[in-house]
């Protein structure tokens, strides 16, 4: 019987100092299930770091479930996944971080739940600083509404998904992807397992709020059209109010005949409504720039190396 093979896929950013752990406690936990095989997939996002470079061409060269892809520059999380994903040969494809919070041991909690589309891990108590928590929050709210995310389902960037969802996640062309939203254009089936979060050993948390922010915007910007159509109500709403204070100019000056004081008003009112046309073209000019990116096939990621063929 032919063993079932998993590929798992860590976006590298800076973390040179868990990489042997990663590495070591992967080969351990498969040692403990029967009838598996795995490749351990390093998409190294900051190929400018010497020894991040020079730790992973030393775990490719040692152990041959290792798989080192080098990109030619920092493309981002979501674009490094999708480079090990694309690259992935398993029959289930598992996905999590590089700074050992994802415990490499849980892996097992999630292949019991392989009949699924798409697995993903739930934290019990997260280890995250209190922005980073709250940010989070935030986040997981805006999924709910953009994405139509069951409130009760919890995303992470540590699950397992099957070969066959893994190859339909390409037909999507974006140059700005967004993982939990690919997955949930493609399948219902996902489910979550509790887990531990476990506390960051070495350094400190590479996303910095821009990081963040840009998470954001994809979210929004490529997988919904609510801001359009916020500026698009925000418009019918200072329509109509501009409307009823026209109307109560004209009753006060026409039929009162108390004359209607005019500097103030117009400053404010040219004021408010520059700042509402400047942000609503700021908003359409956001979605411009990325329908142009997309038209132009800007690619999500460029290989520079790999150390295996």
């Amino acid at each position: 019987m032919k063993d079932t093979l998993y590929s798992i896929v860590v976006p590298v950013y800076k973390s040179s100092k868990s990489l042997v752990g990663l590495a070591m406690r992967m080969k351990n936990t498969f040692l403990k299930i029967k009838n598996a095989d795995y490749e351990l997939i390093f998409i190294n996002d900051s190929p400018f770091e010497a020894k991040t470079v020079s730790i992973l061409q030393q775990l490719s060269a040692e152990d041959e479930n290792v798989l080192v892809i080098e990109l030619a520059r920092n493309f981002g999380q979501q674009a490094a996944t999708l480079c090990g994903v694309e690259c992935a040969r398993g029959d289930y494809i598992i996905t999590m971080d590089d700074d050992l919070q994802h415990a490499p041991e849980d892996i097992i909690h999630l292949i019991k739940k392989q009949n699924h589309d798409v697995v993903m891990a739930k934290f019990k108590v997260v280890k995250h600083s209190l922005f980073k928590r709250i940010t989070s929050e935030l986040k997981s709210y805006v999924e709910y509404k953009v994405l139509n995310k069951p409130r009760s389902l919890k995303l992470s960037s540590f699950r397992l998904f099957k070969a066959s969802i893994a190859k339909n996640m390409f037909l999507r062309k974006t140059p700005f992807p967004f993982i939990p939203a690919i997955l949930f254009s493609l399948t219902i089936d996902i489910v979550n397992v509790e887990v531990e979060h476990h506390v960051r050993k070495h350094g400190v948390t590479n996303y910095t709020f821009g990081k963040m922010l840009q998470v954001f915007n994809n979210l929004l910007f490529n997988n919904s059209s609510i801001l359009l159509r916020g500026v698009g109500y925000m418009g019918v709403a200072i329509a109509v109010v501009s409307l009823f204070l026209i109307v109560l100019v004209l009753y006060k000056k026409q039929v009162l005949g108390i004359e209607v004081e005019g500097w103030t008003s117009i400053m404010l009112a040219i004021l408010f409504f520059g700042g509402t046309v400047l942000f609503s073209l700021g908003i359409i000019g956001e979605y411009l720039i990325r329908i142009i990116a997309t038209t132009e096939s800007r690619p999500v990621y460029i290989v520079k190396n790999k150390s295996k063929t």
